[in-house]
């Protein structure tokens, strides 16, 4: 095996990316890697100018962009998204479902319904109708690569942010489910479970003493950053991940191999 073989294992040439929450922090971090491996791709936030800041930022690495406005909780917005992608490049190759929320803070017993409902609505079910729409719009006919982002919430309880984890650990069965019944059509689904890493969702968890604490901790002493995301995505999302389906990767630094969560 030489050089331009190994390369080759991590090559996304010909191949088209949907992004969502692809706007900033995880998700841009991943657009940028795939656009990098040769990607072409297609960014999707809430807001047109996240999404157009995005595509500039990808463009400037000679990426082939499309920005999608599009909110993930909307299943006109998603629709669009699928059938926009098909009719810019013909076909979706791989799914990352990146958007995510947490409104609900506090005690399980205190979480209005409606926060309740937009976490669910926008951290589990949109990627579960996403991804069924990418299923029939054309991954059944020609395989494709899932990419869901879970969380180290999966695993553990965390007072006043349960319904996050919640929703999380959710994802990961969700992951494996559609794994066991998607694999005979060639889709490959994984999951990403992160531990902290240095994001606006996160801030209150890593800025300041807080962040220095946990950093001081963590096996690997330090707080993780939207690039160790994109590395194990890009695993994932290429060849050299060709016999990985069903998975969860956790890139938590070390965090949940203490036995302790944050």
């Amino acid at each position: 095996m030489n050089a331009n073989e190994i390369a080759s294992f991590f090559s996304l040439d010909n191949r088209v990316a949907v992004i969502t929450g692809g706007s900033r922090g995880i998700g841009l971090a991943i657009a940028r890697a795939y656009a990098l491996a040769g990607a072409k791709i297609v960014v999707s936030s809430r807001k047109k100018e996240g999404v157009e800041e995005a595509a500039a930022i990808l463009r400037k690495q000679g990426a082939d962009v499309l920005p999608v406005p599009a909110n993930a909780s909307s299943e006109d917005d998603r629709v669009s998204l699928v059938q926009q992608t098909i009719d810019w490049a013909g076909k979706i190759d791989i799914l990352v479902n990146n958007a995510g929320t947490n409104p609900a803070y506090g005690p399980l017993q205190d979480i209005p319904r409606q926060a309740w409902d937009k976490t669910f609505e926008t951290n589990l079910n949109a990627a579960f109708r996403l991804s069924q729409l990418a299923f029939h719009a054309c991954m059944k006919d020609n395989g494709g690569v899932i990419v869901n982002t879970a969380s180290v919430a999966a695993f553990t309880s965390t007072p006043l942010l349960n319904t996050y984890n919640i929703t999380k650990c959710a994802m990961i069965h969700m992951t494996r489910a559609m794994a066991d019944e998607w694999g005979p059509y060639g889709i490959r689904v994984n999951a990403l479970a992160p531990g902290v890493i240095k994001t606006k969702l996160s801030r209150a968890l890593w800025d300041g003493e807080q962040g220095d604490s946990l950093a001081a901790r963590l096996p690997l002493r330090r707080i993780g950053v939207v690039e160790d995301i994109a590395g194990a995505a890009l695993l994932l999302g290429s060849d050299a991940g060709s016999y990985i389906t069903g998975q969860y990767i956790i890139i938590d630094g070390g965090e949940l191999a203490m036995g302790s969560g944050t």
